[in-house]
Order: C-alpha cells, then structure tokens, then sequence
C-alpha cells in the first residue's frame, strides 16, 4: 500500500537528512504534548514556551516535531491542529536527534532526526481534504510498538508490583470515561485529572490516569464498550491507596483508537458482547432506598424542562436528580415474564440467562471472595407523561420496583393475568410523585439515561402547589 499525499514537493519522513533545503512534510498527528513555559536564561524574567508532537507518514516512518517561542505564538499553534489531524510543516529544521536524550521524555521513533520547528522560519497547517489520501488516516489505527508486544490487563494484575514504575504497552478496551477535573497545587499551579476505566476479558476494572489536556482531550472522543486502545509507552504504578495496579498517560505515550489488529478486534467483540448481555452496569445503576437520600432531592421538573437539560446543562458523570408529577403512561408487567424479571450474579451483575446456573466470569471471581449466588429482580421500562410531554425509556428496578408495585418478586410470579393487568391500571390512571436521578447516556437513543429512584401515589394538593408551568424553572 502507498502512503502518498498530492502535496507537490514534500519529502517522505524516512528520506529526510540535515543537508536537505527548504523540506516539506506532511503525515498525520498521532501525538500531541500541552503547552508548556519555562524561564528564558537570556532575557531574566520573561519566559519561553515550547510544545512537541509526533507525525507519521507511513507504518514505518514517524518523527517528532518541537516548537520554541514566544507565548502567543506557541499558545496559537498548538491550538491550531490536534491529533488525528493531517498537516503539513514547511522549512522545518531537521536535526540528529540524541537517541537517548530525546527519547526519555518523547514517544520514541524509528527516525534519526527530529524537526525544530522555527517562528521566523516555518510554518504548520492543516491539510486540506484534496491534499490527503485516505491511507495516511488509515495509520491512525496502526501500533506504533509491535501489536503483539502489549501487556494484557489479566497480565498486568498477574505481573502485581513486580511492574511498579515500568513503561510497557497495553491493550484494553474502554469501560467509562470520567469527568474533567480542575485542581490547584500547593504553590498555586493548575492541572487537570482525568481517569478512564479499562478493561478486558479478564479484568473488569482497571484506571488509567491523564493528567495532560492534550490525552485528556483525546479521551473524551473515545465511545465506552466501543473503543479499544492500543497504549505504546505507557507507565504502570502501584496505587497504595487503592491497594491497585493503575497505568499513567506520559509524554511517551502513543494511543492507536481501536487498532487493526486480530487481536483487537476480538476484544471489541467482547466488548459489543458485554453491552448487549449487561455484563457491565452503568456504575450506581443498581439504586435502593438507603443508596439515595430523597429529603436532599427538593428540585421540581417538567418532563420538558427535564430534556432541556439534558440537551444542554447536563454535565458528563454529574447526575440531575429532580422530582417530577407525571403519570406512568407505559407499564410492562403484563408483558413476557423474562423481560421483565432479571437474574443477576450477586456479586458482579452480570446476566444470568438460567437461573439454575452460577457466574462463570474470569474477572467475577477477582472482585470478592464471598459466595456468588443468583438475584432476581424487576427490570422494568417505563414511560412518564405529564402535561409537557414524555419522558421514554426509564428504568424502574430492584427494591425501588418492588416498593412502586408492593408486590415482591415472588409474590409477582403467582399474580394471574387478571391480577398484572388491574396492577398495570392503577398507576397508569394516576398521577405519582416520581423521584428520579439522570445521567448523559451516549448508548441511549435519547442521549440520557433516566433511574427511577422512588415512585409513589402523589398527594393532590402537593402536586397542584409544586407542579411547575410550562416554561418555569
């Protein structure tokens, strides 16, 4: 396969050399640093600011590139460009790099030189779509280790501390993405925290840690139970607090989303496989009445004023917990018995089609050393309507169903059909009081994901008081 560009003049990575006049290079961006200052020993008290990135042109060739200068100018090209993106870089200078000096901080790379990037004398910008092939955005799904050479996360929990401060690779794929989070040092310098839960056919749990806007970034594109990555030079710690194994993204690091490799893709199929048997609950997806206290919860809603904010005030991994006067206008418990009722292993949740059978997960026997036993609940959908409109889809399970319906598992089996269906009625004639917790959902249809966190008969008077208006807050 040719990794070429119509770009007219520009030199391959692999045929670049000191001597050569005026290069142009173009490759795509597989690696990216922040921003960074430092004092500037020739002018006492201002500063110099500096960047790297790493660019690849065919699965052989890659090259990093570094930029020094002024503020603005820096702040203003890292800016510009991101990973993922093509660009090309005109007049770069190409020096010999000091192996071992330039790749103690800096993705390592099969090429000689690395390209000095100059304010006065070069330029970086992005490509535009006639001037890129589509095989150079193939490489963005190409290992830049050996895609054999990778730790598992069965093998990294196996190795224990044995790893404590190693740089390795890793293939895992992708369970849930967390929130951004801001923090000031003790000498008053910002940073940010990420952390990416991964996991694999052996291990269910496993944090990864970004502390850099540039990974932090890249992270939040990556799809959870669809994404796979492979992890090139990524540092492995032992966590004391956690008493845990975690993987640190550093400026070494090189992630390849969902690699072309068998590999891979096997894992990405045990992961589709995952979401659609439910092996994996939505963290805080299984809610009883002593996990939430409802006194806390005080803010009324519409059902609009509810999508309005999940549209567009709904932070990712930070719950809106609400109350909402609605009536239940869809109630399933008249439908097949197994859509309804679920059995679970009692310690990891996974789904259990025969109840008669026992978890047979590898990673369920590495999360607790108590029996596992079958759990059977209600896993109901509903719908909530009031005067707004409909809220589709919610989840109404566990202790919170059975309190809603006062009527246990058990009991539940032995209602005639008669019986489920003047149970259906009662509720979907009057108006409840719904107490309800919503999360961003990206494998919802809605884009949200609703729990039904208490569910009782309203009491008239409260409701016509409480109820808001369409268009109140």
């Amino acid at each position: 396969m040719a990794y070429r560009t119509s770009h007219q003049g520009s030199v391959s990575i692999s045929d670049l050399h000191p001597n050569l006049s005026r290069p142009s290079i173009i490759g795509i961006v597989i690696g990216k640093t922040d921003v960074k200052g430092f004092p500037d020993r020739k002018n006492i008290g201002s500063e110099r600011y500096t960047f790297s990135f790493t660019i690849r042109d065919s699965p052989a060739s890659f090259i990093n590139a570094s930029s020094w200068g002024g503020e603005e100018y820096i702040k203003s090209l890292s800016d510009s460009f991101r990973v993922g993106d093509c660009v090309i870089i005109e007049n770069p200078l190409v020096q010999t790099k000091d192996v071992e000096k330039e790749e103690k901080f800096n993705p390592s790379t099969p090429s000689y030189y690395r390209l000095l990037i100059s304010e006065v004398h070069s330029l970086v910008k992005i490509c535009s779509s006639y001037e890129v092939d589509n095989t150079l955005l193939s490489l963005l799904h190409l290992p830049t280790k050996d895609p054999q050479d990778y730790y598992s996360l069965g093998d990294i929990v196996a190795n224990g501390q044995s790893l404590n401060g190693k740089i390795i690779n890793v293939l895992a794929a992708v369970r849930s993405v967390g929130e951004l989070k801001n923090f000031t040092t003790s000498d008053r310098r910002r940073g940010q925290r990420c952390e990416v839960k991964l996991f694999d056919d052996v291990v269910a749990s496993f944090g990864m840690i970004c502390w850099d806007n540039e990974s932090i970034q890249l992270a939040q594109t990556w799809v959870p139970r669809q994404t796979v990555i492979f992890a090139s030079d990524i540092r492995i710690n032992y966590d004391a607090f956690r008493n845990t194994m975690v993987a640190t993204v550093v400026s070494k690091t090189l992630f390849t989303t969902n690699p072309d490799t068998q590999e891979s893709r096997a894992l990405l199929s045990y992961a589709r496989d995952c979401t659609q048997s439910g092996a994996f609950f939505e963290e805080n997806e299984e809610l009883s009445k002593d996990s939430v206290n409802l006194e806390s919860i005080n803010d009324v809603y519409t059902v609009q004023q509810i999508k309005e904010r999940a549209a567009h005030g709904l932070e990712k991994n930070n719950p809106l917990y609400g109350i909402v006067f609605a009536y239940i206008s869809t109630l399933n418990v008249d439908s097949d018995v197994g859509k309804i009722i679920r059995n679970r292993c009692s310690r990891c949740r996974y789904l259990i089609t025969d109840p008669s059978d026992v978890c047979t997960y590898t990673f369920c026997d590495e999360m607790s050393t108590e029996p596992k036993s079958v759990v059977t609940s209600f896993d109901l959908i509903v719908d909530l309507t009031d005067h707004t409109g409909t809220l589709m889809s919610c989840n109404l399970s566990g202790s919170v169903a059975e309190e809603t319906l006062s009527c246990t598992v058990d009991e539940f089996f032995n209602l005639s059909e008669d019986q489920k269906t003047t149970l259906k009625w009662n509720f979907l004639l009057e108006r409840c009081k719904i107490y309800l917790k919503i999360v961003l959902s990206t494998n919802s249809r809605n884009g949200m994901r609703v729990n039904v966190v208490s569910c009782k008969m309203a009491d008239p008077i409260e409701a016509s008081k409480r109820l808001p208006r369409r268009g109140q807050m």
